[in-house]
């Protein structure tokens, strides 16, 4: 069983910068795909970014594409998301999620998530 705990959400103004991290605990974390994924209030979760279980590998969304880095440190068990350029539409909660197929099929774990809230 794999716990993770997502920090790093807060209130910033649109332009600005957030990185975001996910600890994760109780299992073996090399062995995953990590994801990120977001919801906006009264929409569907949608899928952000991943990284290939040894990192070196990632994939993005176009909304983010060029804007978010998904980063992962294996020896600390954690994966970032480095978010750069906020505007309001990314205003959502954040979670992280361990995979089994990369970019981000056969999820086995969530977290609870983080809020990010850009002002504009």
């Amino acid at each position: 069983q794999v716990q993770l705990v997502e920090s790093g959400g807060g209130l910033v103004q649109a332009g600005a910068s957030l990185r975001l991290s996910c600890a994760a605990s109780g299992g073996t974390f090399s062995g995953y795909v990590m994801d990120w994924f977001r919801q906006a209030p009264g929409k569907e979760r949608e899928f952000v970014a991943a990284i290939h279980a040894r990192g070196g590998v990632s994939y993005y969304a176009d909304s983010v594409k060029g804007r978010f880095s998904i980063s992962r440190d294996n020896a600390k068990n954690t994966v970032y998301l480095q978010m750069n350029s906020l505007t309001p539409e990314d205003t959502a909660v954040y979670y992280c999620a361990a995979a089994l197929v990369y970019p981000a099929r056969s999820i086995q774990y969530w977290g609870k998530g983080t809020l990010v809230t850009v002002s504009s």
